[in-house]
């Protein structure tokens, strides 16, 4: 079962954060088009949604509060006239250059009161009383001004608005033109943002799925399925979430502050002054989580593979942890894996509840203190202070939308950490060594193997020493020996599942380091002991897929080897659904539909590894002269441990810690008194105490050939 890794552990290899965001870009590219779409939508979305504030700020200063400005007389059929008394007034910012003006007039406010004030005034601020007609104002400098007023009634204050209502009406309008476009490019900018992120994750996948298919057997041999699976489906899955989520978030949040900095600086330059030590701060927020988060976040994503991997393993095996009443053991370490998972994600909680929202809303209310400490006191007192009231509502409204996207972007922190860790692994995995892939095919060669003094380790111990054997086209070449022996090492140098360290295998005279591992495997079959099936049906696994293997064809691959007899009470017969692995078929079935396929690719060296150790009596004898068709002009290697069904076999290599001890026909080796007839005895029964000596034990664990015929 799998053991929890140390949890200071660390990778051997390790991409940093620059080389990840490069390569990141580089994915990026590859769906430009549709970012730089999302890109213009979140420019014109951020501008539109902007607008509202100088909208507002303008319908304040320019038409609410404008009637502070002084009022001239005018002609009754004057479109931006206000009528008082039967006289005509309008208000200063509508008279044009070069028009007459008439008599000047003030409307006032003292308090939530307006009046009247007719003629020219000095001055129009400070605090202001009205008594009996009289408007005193007295200045912050002491002096005082006195001028004759009249109180407004509602009616006849709402005819000095009246004139602004059609300006104020025109914005509004704009403000809801603004608004359709907010939610036009909002929709734009989330559907090409996303549709360009499901773009960068398929050609990620994509890429990372066939890198997997050219990875070298060793490499299988170290890292548990389990977590080759988590690297494809949760780890490019996270880096999905760094373009949808992530990249959206911190996009949309660069752009949207630069449009509020901007505004910010039209609208007051010392306001814009006083908010910018909240992007530093921001920078240095980021880094200093990142530093914190990272390394949370390798370990999770680690705990997530292990967890992965030991469910595969269980779900594998779980007839022998039932069998062997291992459940107990098994749940265990999965706690154990789910501990440190927990652990570390309870890490990440308190860290991020530290550092989010609520660190946002404290800058927040910081810098609107400030801003309102300093500036807003004296704009709420009077209309000709040192901003005005307008900019000021501007400003607030602008700087409130400066702390949302500061939210989106610290909310996303973690993600971003967790999609940059799942990135590097996802790299990592891309940059190991992968065998070569070339196009093309070579013709079918003869099937003549020689292997010329060949010795081959695993790790560092030897486990084929010195093999020397020629096997021809058409001939039959048994391999025997005790577990270990060396019999599966050499069927795997002779796929290129490994290179042997010293010696040379050729194929028809021509050394296979010197082919591509395509071509020679192209014309190669086996049948295994425990053969492999895929989920699909009968025919596909005969055919797997090949365009080349017509339907005529793998029908009669299954009649020659005697399948039809024996298929023939399944409902669909070669049409019979397959589940994984092909668990709902007996070991028979299963090895039949394993000879059909070998047979079906007509492949010119073929390897039957104990092909008939799991098939019953009356089955084996079925297929007996099947195996006969099927060996006809092919170089076959059988791996047996059964002697009686290598009896007719062209040569018998028999092997014994990694070293051809006895060659020979069966009649030849039976000839000497040697491990082969010892062998032979203790099967048949004859002669059964001649056991040999249970010392005789490999050195080294030799690695099994890969299951299944598909082949890259």
């Amino acid at each position: 079962m799998l053991e929890t890794q140390d949890l200071n552990e660390q990778p051997t290899t390790r991409l940093d954060n620059k080389t990840i965001t490069r390569r990141l870009y580089q994915y990026a590219l590859r769906a430009k088009k549709t970012f730089v779409v999302a890109l213009i939508m979140l420019v014109i979305g951020v501008g539109a949604e902007l607008a509202g504030p100088f909208i507002a700020k303008n319908i304040i200063d320019n038409h609410m509060f404008a009637i502070n400005q002084p009022f001239y007389q005018t002609t009754a059929d004057d479109p931006h006239a206000a009528e008082y008394n039967g006289a005509y007034y309008k208000r200063q910012g509508f008279w044009g250059d070069g028009e007459t003006k008439g008599l000047e007039v003030h409307v006032v406010q003292s308090g939530t009161s307006f009046y009247f004030v007719e003629g020219p005034m000095d001055n129009t601020t400070g605090d202001k009383t009205f008594d009996d007609g009289t408007l005193t104002i007295r200045t912050a400098q002491g002096e005082q001004a006195v001028y004759p007023a009249v109180a407004l009634s509602s009616t006849e204050l709402f005819s000095f608005y009246q004139p602004e209502l059609p300006g104020i009406y025109q914005l509004v309008g704009l403000y809801f033109i603004f608004l359709l476009i907010t939610i036009v490019t909002e929709f734009g900018k989330t559907y090409w943002m996303q549709s360009s992120a499901n773009k960068v994750i398929q050609e990620l996948r994509i890429d990372l799925y066939a890198h997997i298919q050219r990875l070298p057997v060793p490499f299988f041999d170290n890292l548990p399925a389990g977590k080759v699976v988590s690297r494809v489906t949760n780890d490019t899955e996270a880096v999905k979430d760094l373009f949808v989520a992530v990249l959206s978030n911190f996009s949309s949040g660069a752009v949207y502050m630069l449009g509020v900095y901007i505004a910010l600086f039209i609208l007051d330059f010392r306001l814009g002054m006083v908010c910018l030590f909240l992007v530093p701060l921001l920078i240095l927020w980021i880094i200093l989580y990142r530093n914190i988060a990272t390394k949370y976040n390798r370990i999770i994503r680690s705990r997530l593979s292990e967890i992965n991997a030991i469910i595969n393993e269980s779900i594998q095996g779980m007839s022998i942890i039932r069998i062997f009443r291992k459940q107990k053991q098994t749940e265990d370490e999965f706690e154990k894996l789910n501990n440190d998972y927990q652990f570390f994600q309870n890490k990440m909680l308190r860290l991020n509840s530290l550092t989010s929202f609520n660190l946002v809303n404290v800058l927040r209310n910081l810098t609107f203190a400030l801003v309102l400490w300093y500036f807003g006191s004296a704009s709420l007192g009077s209309f000709d202070s040192a901003i005005s009231l307008g900019v000021l509502y501007a400003f607030v409204d602008v700087l409130g939308r400066l702390f949302q996207p500061m939210t989106g972007m610290v909310n996303q922190l973690a993600a971003l950490d967790l999609s940059m860790v799942s990135a590097g692994r996802v790299f990592e995995l891309l940059d190991e060594e992968g065998e070569h892939v070339t196009d093309g095919a070579m013709p079918r060669y003869k099937g003549n193997v020689r292997f010329q003094d060949v010795t081959f380790a695993y790790k560092k111990d030897p486990v084929l020493k010195h093999i020397d054997f020629e096997a021809k086209q058409g001939q039959t070449v048994a391999l025997v020996g005790h577990t270990g022996s060396g019999k599966s090492s050499i069927i795997n140098l002779l796929f290129r599942f490994y290179d042997p360290q010293q010696g040379t295998i050729t194929i028809d005279g021509q050394n296979i380091r010197e082919l591509p591992k395509q071509w020679i495997r192209q014309h190669m079959g086996i049948v295994l002991q425990d053969p492999y099936l895929f989920t699909g049906t009968i025919a596909s696994n005969v055919s797997l897929d090949n365009e080349q293997i017509s339907r005529e064809r793998l029908e009669q691959a299954l009649r020659d080897v005697g399948a039809e007899q024996i298929l023939s009470d399944l409902p669909k017969g070669f049409d019979e659904p397959v589940v994984e692995k092909g668990s709902t078929l007996s070991a028979g079935q299963r090895q039949l539909i394993s000879f059909a396929r070998a047979l079906a690719y007509d492949p010119a060296i073929l390897i039957l590894d104990e092909a008939t150790a799991n098939i019953d009596t009356e089955t084996e004898a079925l297929i007996q002269s099947a195996l006969e068709v099927l060996k006809r002009g092919r170089t076959t290697f059988i791996v047996a441990h059964r002697l009686s069904t290598i009896r007719s076999a062209d040569q018998i290599l028999v092997l014994h810690r990694g070293e051809i001890v006895e060659r020979g026909s069966h009649e030849e080796l039976m000839e000497i008194d040697g491990r082969y007839r010892q062998m032979y005895r203790v099967q048949t029964g004859i002669g059964s105490n001649a056991i040999l000596d249970g010392t005789e034990q490999p050195q080294d664990r030799e690695a099994p050939v890969p299951t299944g015929l598909r082949t890259t």
